[in-house]
């Protein structure tokens, strides 16, 4: 965290009565020690916030504009607003190269993840986001001009209308698609918002090249399950990565013991910070 930061957050700890109000001594001595322990430990603690930029410090983001509506956290994609299918874009206007292997991220979020993945491997892949909150994509493409990435692009689409159509008119294949933290709609009646259903799920199948792979996570069990239960019905065609490469550890019930991607998304830094699971599966195309 910076200098700044710890002395503006160390500030408000010690001005705030229901934390460190030292101004009622007690003779009791060890109330006073744990309520001073609880006092350093909160200075010490960074917010979660802190940790996502001490996280992608490297790519010294700008703070984008993205205007002053508030951007919504959850969205209905069975609305009528979300079902028109996205303009396909020039793919050799938004990537140098647009024969490199295809990553894309559906629910990018921010776009960070898929901006740091991006130019670490500026060479090897092209990193496309699907996104359905516009202010959302609109800072991401922000950050990629501002970054002069040649191999990301952001695009404001709702993947359950547009996934298949914009991947098959991409000239190189699709090699990795990745769903990290969507959306849970908690309530059962809005299951059907959901975005991994079906469609999509056979639309992904169709467009991995043989060998390519998808992963999946979230930090709510019961989306995790309902995901895995989707792609492991599709044993016919995907594989789960325990059973080609040994090199990616899991736990008894096949939830991946780390992330292998390099960084962890946004979600993933705030949920492990309030003490949440990860809940993560890697599934890979059988090539025969």
């Amino acid at each position: 965290m910076a200098a700044a930061a710890k002395l503006a957050l160390s500030h408000s700890i010690t001005k705030s009565p229901s934390l460190c109000s030292f101004s009622k001594f007690t003779a009791d001595s060890r109330g006073f020690s744990v309520r001073a322990n609880a006092c350093l430990d909160a200075v010490k603690q960074p917010m979660s916030t802190d940790l996502v930029s001490l996280e992608y410090a490297d790519l010294n983001l700008p703070p984008a504009d993205v205007g002053h509506v508030r951007i919504r956290q959850h969205v209905n994609p069975l609305s009528s607003s979300f079902s028109a299918p996205a303009p396909v874009p020039d793919w050799k206007e938004v990537f140098r190269d647009p024969t490199l292997p295809l990553m894309v991220d559906i629910g990018c979020g921010s776009g960070r993840f898929l901006v740091w993945l991006a130019k670490r491997n500026p060479d090897s892949g092209n990193y496309l986001g699907l996104e359905i909150r516009k202010k959302l994509v609109k800072r991401a493409e922000s950050w990629v001009k501002d970054l002069a990435l040649t191999n990301a692009h952001f695009i404001f689409a709702n993947a359950a209308v547009s996934f298949r159509h914009l991947v098959v008119s991409y000239p190189g294949p699709l090699t990795l698609v990745s769903i990290l933290c969507p959306d849970p709609h908690f309530k059962k009646r809005h299951h059907k918002r959901r975005v991994v259903q079906q469609p999509l799920v056979a639309s992904i199948l169709d467009s991995l090249v043989p060998g390519g792979k998808v992963f999946l996570q979230s930090d709510v069990l019961d989306v995790a399950l309902d995901m895995r239960n989707q792609f492991d019905a599709e044993s016919i065609v995907m594989q789960h990565i325990d059973e080609v490469d040994s090199s990616l550890p899991c736990d008894r019930d096949g939830w991946l013991l780390s992330n292998p991607m390099g960084i962890r998304t946004e979600r993933e830094i705030h949920a492990e910070s309030e003490g949440g699971t990860i809940y993560r599966r890697l599934y890979q195309k059988r090539t025969t």
